[in-house]
């Protein structure tokens, strides 16, 4: 169930905040709530909390892939590239 929510936040980090969610096609209540979601959620690995740095947690949520994208063989391919 959706409910709203009235946040007080500066003018021009709303401004900012308006703009990167147009940029990315989505709204800013989708970005807050994520974000949110985010902050929220314990992330469980293998029994143990997994704990990310604050730049990489507040990255996460924050764009959307196509479902082919496979980030593994992505990932392999730029450190092959890297290291050749």
């Amino acid at each position: 169930m959706n409910r709203k929510l009235t946040l007080t936040i500066e003018q021009e980090i709303i401004e900012k905040a308006k703009q990167y969610a147009k940029d990315k096609n989505r709204s800013l209540s989708d970005i807050i709530e994520n974000y949110l979601k985010m902050l929220t959620k314990e992330e469980q690995t293998d029994g143990r909390k997994e704990t990310l740095s604050p730049i990489v947690a507040s990255l996460r949520g924050s764009f959307k892939t196509s479902k082919k994208f496979d980030y593994k063989k992505e990932l392999r391919k730029r450190v092959e590239e890297k290291y050749s």
